[in-house]
């Protein structure tokens, strides 16, 4: 049997086999071969499918005609409000407490089957197609004059003249961690340890981590000879220090360097466990499809139900599939940039940090709260997170990476976080100033790639058209409202039509701007005007309407960070990544198991394990699910039964609380929430812990043996006290869903 293995996992890339295990073949780097009848399905380096015809305004290359994108994004993308000299962003965060590590897996699920021609600086270029800043606009934070910068993507070969322009997708398809291992042997050879002589032959097993964390540019003395990377901000003063990866964007920002970090340590982990007696190759080769495998376990077991995807029941690789992914998703679909947190918090124990390490960090200008005696918190915004991955070895992989499962991602809408939505790419006097606003460039984007109007797009993905801009978001109403605060009239170029009039957390009770997400924070809004109003003011026609704009707008299904059409763009190509890749591990289930028996080397771990293996972070220090902020994966469904005994003299009192998991999920960490009416306090609870902020209170998991299994009914006992009646509460919500009350 290991003889029949080795010698099936060192075969080279096309050769003969199924999906028996008995003569496994090497997946390429490219993609190409995949699917055997047509190799060039999901190949780097081809164009990208299309679902729906290109829209372009000459029918062949000219983007459509639409309201100027940074005028769309000031009056629909902009998370800030105006108070007076003050420019306050709002923080809304996931209504389902989804975690950062979504938005951070997206990324680097991004980085694995997604580089458009045009995004490297050493790529060939498309025409430069610069916006134009207007520094009259009333909405406008950005003072004198400005521009956003904006290069479209390099067409394919033939492509734009005598038929429409189309683009070309530099990764495969497929989701083969070419993040982690790069999609050419030249990238590939540089990254394992061994010599760089054009011959992968006598390289070895593992890729290369001095230090245990990514290598360098310089690491192998000339970094003229590197793989290409993105250098940007910060590290053009020191290009020697970005790091290499896979995928050129590794160093976008910490955490997705991170998470490829993460992945390099795992591979040469696996390297570790297997018997010296096979050859680099050999090993190198099951490491590899044990990281592929598990790569794409937790993509189809964790996180995209976090997010609310929920396939058809797997039934095997399907030849006739075409898994080359579609341009409408790439551009349009998997654009969720609003997801994206501005800061990430390290709640670390003391110990972790010298009291040296902090002051360096205070120095550097990140916000450190606590000293080395006692819990430290270290807080890391965006702006420091980009183009910066000397900071993730000064902060540790195990903190970076147990800090994104701890706070709730930002709510998936059309806001875009200031950070990323007006960021000087220039000098502050710069005349004129640039600006980068990611919002306004995925809409410019959006048409660069001929992307189909909203309706059409919606159309295309088998959905009804709406007919109405209230029909898109859900609101009631269309119109402005009578506003003391609104230039009748003329209200869509009003600054106060974008301030925030409500914001409330997950209990429900207002809350104002908060800075951290937790059960202070917001989780839903309202503005002073109705988005449809916006919409309809800037687009006058629902036909109009750009579809990454009308995506964005629309509210979210029940159980999902997504609207209609995001979520059916989602939940189609990922079951075509699924459905069409011959590797995918559900496919290759005779390998693994192989591999399983003869080296006890399983994949279907989940990230909190990958962490937990591969960094100081102890396992019990992370919640089975860190998809979920604290591992809250939200109920399937509950019943709540609240008793509270009569009131002493003094207004003390006692109860019961029953929390029944009436759904199919155990729940290993759970949070109750409700809402007192009449000035109770929850004291003390036995076998839960109680926290309260005014009349909102949230009745914990404890640290452990808090698990409520499917049928299992909790009984939590606790003391309170009442100054006046002592009505039960209402609102029950176990992990955000809406329970049923005795």
């Amino acid at each position: 049997m290991l003889a029949t293995l080795v010698t099936a996992l060192a075969a080279p890339s096309g050769a003969a086999g199924g999906h028996s295990g008995a003569h496994p073949e090497i997946q390429s780097l490219d993609g190409s071969g995949n699917n055997r009848a047509h190799p060039d399905w999901g190949r780097a380096g081809t164009a990208y499918a299309r679902l729906a015809l290109a829209n372009y305004a000459d029918g062949r290359s000219k983007p459509v005609a639409g309201p100027d994108p940074r005028y769309v994004s000031n009056r629909v993308f902009a998370d800030e409000e105006v108070q007076g000299e003050q420019v306050l962003p709002a923080n809304i965060f996931s209504e389902r407490q989804v975690s950062q590590w979504a938005w951070t897996w997206a990324q680097f699920l991004d980085h694995t089957f997604a580089l458009r021609l045009g995004e490297q600086a050493t790529d060939p270029q498309g025409e430069s197609a610069d916006m134009a800043g207007d520094d009259s606009d009333p909405l406008e934070l950005v003072s004198g004059k400005h521009y956003l910068p904006f290069t479209r993507s390099t067409p394919a070969r033939g492509t734009g003249v005598a038929k429409a322009r189309q683009q070309v997708n530099m990764d495969s398809s497929y989701l083969d961690a070419s993040a982690v291992y790069g999609s050419d042997s030249a990238r590939l050879e540089w990254l394992r340890q061994g010599a760089v002589d054009s011959d992968l032959s006598n390289n070895g097993a593992k890729l290369l981590l001095p230090d245990d964390y990514l290598p360098r540019r310089d690491a192998r003395g000339d970094v003229s000879t590197a793989p290409a990377t993105d250098i940007d901000g910060r590290l053009r003063a020191d290009p020697g220090s970005a790091v290499v990866a896979g995928d050129v964007r590794v160093n976008n920002n910490i955490a997705v360097t991170g998470v490829q970090t993460l992945f390099a340590r795992e591979h040469n982990r696996i390297v570790d466990a297997l018997p010296a007696s096979l050859t680099e190759e050999e090993k190198f080769q099951i490491a590899r499809r044990v990281v592929i495998s598990e790569i794409q376990y937790i993509t189809y077991t964790e996180f995209l139900p976090s997010v609310g995807i929920t396939l058809p029941g797997y039934r095997g690789y399907s030849p006739r599939t075409d898994a080359t992914l579609t341009n409408e998703f790439a551009t349009t679909g998997y654009r969720a940039h609003s997801m994206i947190h501005g800061a990430t918090s390290l709640n670390q124990p003391a110990g972790r940090y010298t009291e040296e390490q902090l002051e360096a960090f205070r120095a550097a200008g990140l916000l450190v709260m606590g000293a080395p005696d006692g819990p430290v918190s270290v807080e890391v915004s965006l702006e420091f997170m980009r183009d910066n991955p000397e900071l993730l070895k000064d902060l540790g992989l195990g903190p970076v990476l147990q800090s994104l499962g701890d706070k709730a991602q930002y709510r998936n809408e059309e806001m875009t976080d200031h950070l990323l939505r007006s960021v000087l790419c220039s000098a502050p006097n710069a005349d004129p100033k640039c600006v980068f606003d990611l919002a306004a460039t995925d809409l410019a984007r959006s048409r660069d790639h001929g992307m189909p109007s909203y309706n059409d797009l919606r159309k295309a993905y088998g959905l009804a058209p709406v007919k109405s801009f209230k029909g898109i978001t859900g609101e009631t109403g269309e119109s402005f409202p009578k506003d003391a605060e609104l230039t009748p009239g003329a209200e869509i170029n009003d600054p106060d039509s974008v301030d925030f009039v409500d914001m409330r957390n997950l209990f429900g009770s207002k809350v104002g701007f908060q800075a951290l997400p937790g059960d202070t924070s917001a989780t839903t809004f309202t503005r002073r005007t109705p988005l449809a109003a916006r919409l309809k003011a800037i687009y006058g026609s629902v036909d109009r309407v750009d579809a990454y704009v009308g995506m964005q707008a629309e509210p979210h299904l029940k159980g999902s960070e997504f609207g209609e059409l995001q979520q059916a763009m989602w939940a189609r190509e990922f079951q075509q990544l699924r459905d069409g890749d011959r590797f995918f591990y559900g496919n290759q289930a005779a390998t693994l198991k192989a591999i399983s028996k003869t080296y006890g080397i399983g994949f279907r771990h989940g990230l909190a394990d990958v962490i937990a293996a591969n960094t100081d972070v102890e396992r019990s220090a992370l919640p089975d699910n860190v998809f979920y902020s604290h591992g809250e994966v939200p109920a399937g469904g509950c019943r709540v039964d609240y008793e509270a005994g009569d009131t002493s003299a003094s207004g003390e009192f006692a109860g019961t609380i029953e929390i029944k998991n009436t759904g199919r999920t155990p729940l290993t960490a759970w949070a109750l929430r409700y809402r007192y009416a009449d000035g109770q306090r929850a004291v003390e609870a036995d076998g839960a812990v109680v926290s309260q902020n005014g009349t909102d209170v949230t009745v914990h998991s404890p640290d452990s043996g808090g698990t409520i299994r499917p049928g299992q009914t909790r009984r939590v006992s606790f003391s309170g006290t009442a100054t006046g009646g002592n009505d039960d509460p209402v609102g029950f919500t176990l992990n955000t869903t809406r329970c049923s009350a005795g």
